[in-house]
């Protein structure tokens, strides 16, 4: 009997461990994130304050906070080597403070506004997917990619930039000198997509729902999209993201493709979690929400505030996270091809807008 409590108390002790060890553990992944999130709130803090000198000394900002945030995250992690101790929070600021302001997005946004433009903008979308990457692809060959890296650059640029590199490498197995270098590319010409693509509605002609279905066609992932239409107008972000997140979607066939006719040497089927990720669900889930009139109007606009101050402020972890020098380290032949694909979508992409008559 007494060896049997004796056992009892110390599994109940095991027990009383665990649980202590499960409520220590989110508070120390907080602490970690603290000093890179206070960082990154000093950034978004400085690029509001040099929004409102613009505002103040020209009557209006020519730069807006967002781009401000990403050329001055940026500018520090390029001069200045941060201490290791800011990663964990710059990481948590450009992945989950912008996947929660994509969620928070689709409260925003009704589905008509997809349903407006019919199946023929799905379809396109699907095409425009289809055909990047037999063309990216076949760039990487003809520049002497090896096949694999050839797969990564091409299924990266087409559909979701690092999401569907990381989605596909186990696919593929792919080596892992290829697909550090694929997303060192991507993650810093992401960047500067972001900061150039407003450019192209004056230079192109684009009304806001045209700018917004081609930002969704071209830029690498979904928080990019949200970045990259805000200085234009909430119905570039609205359709842009809506665009962009059926594009997403495309991961999981274009996976299952590859797994089915592809070597597979050792590789293996990634988790439906990678190929659909959580914040995609959310914004479906409050955009139906939104559809149905569940959302009360009162909640909508503090909702807004908020995704926008978290874009801002995401935008200075994802400058932070970026080291202009890598682009370097990538090597030549990949940023050949990346940069020659990206040219290759955006004018397949231009082509569809003018084929569907979007207006």
């Amino acid at each position: 009997m007494d060896i049997t409590i004796c056992r009892l108390d110390n599994r109940s002790i095991e027990f009383e461990n665990q649980e202590r060890q499960m409520v220590k553990q989110p508070l120390k992944l907080v602490r970690n994130a603290l000093p890179g999130l206070a960082l990154c709130a000093v950034v978004t803090a400085i690029a509001y304050a040099m929004e409102n000198i613009e505002s103040a000394l020209f009557g209006h900002a020519w730069l807006e906070s967002l781009v401000l945030a990403i050329l001055l995250g940026t500018a520090v992690r390029t001069v200045h080597r941060l201490d290791t101790r800011f990663e964990d929070g710059i990481q948590v600021g450009a992945k989950l403070l912008l996947e929660i302001a994509v969620v928070l997005l689709g409260a925003s946004v009704s589905a008509g506004a997809l349903l407006e433009n019919g199946i023929g903008l799905m379809s396109g979308i699907a095409a425009v997917v289809a055909i990047a990457i037999a063309l990216s692809f076949a760039l990487g060959r003809a520049f002497g990619l090896p096949r694999k890296m050839a797969i990564l650059i091409a299924c990266g640029n087409s559909i979701c930039g690092n999401s569907a590199i990381a989605a596909v490498a186990p696919v593929i197995d792919a080596d892992g000198k290829d697909v550090a270098a694929a997303i060192a590319f991507t993650a810093v010409l992401g960047v500067v997509v972001v900061l150039v693509l407003p450019l192209m509605v004056s230079l192109l002609s684009f009304s806001p729902t045209q700018f917004g279905v081609f930002a969704g066609l071209t830029v690498y992932a979904v928080p990019q999209v949200l970045a990259a239409t805000s200085s234009i107008s909430l119905s570039s972000v609205h359709i842009g993201t809506l665009v962009k997140l059926v594009r997403v979607l495309m991961l999981g066939p274009v996976v299952l493709v590859l797994s089915l006719i592809g070597r597979r040497e050792g590789g293996r089927r990634p988790a439906l979690s990678h190929m659909v990720p959580w914040f995609i669900v959310g914004f479906l889930l409050l955009l139906t929400l939104r559809s149905f009139g569940a959302i009360p109007e009162a909640a909508i606009a503090p909702m807004h505030v908020t995704a926008n101050f978290l874009t801002i402020m995401s935008m200075a972890a994802l400058g932070l996270g970026v080291d202009a020098r890598s682009v370097m380290r990538a090597g030549c032949r990949v940023a050949a091809v990346v940069v020659l694909s990206l040219l290759a979508l955006a004018v397949i992409s231009f082509f569809l807008i003018k084929m569907l008559g979007i207006v």
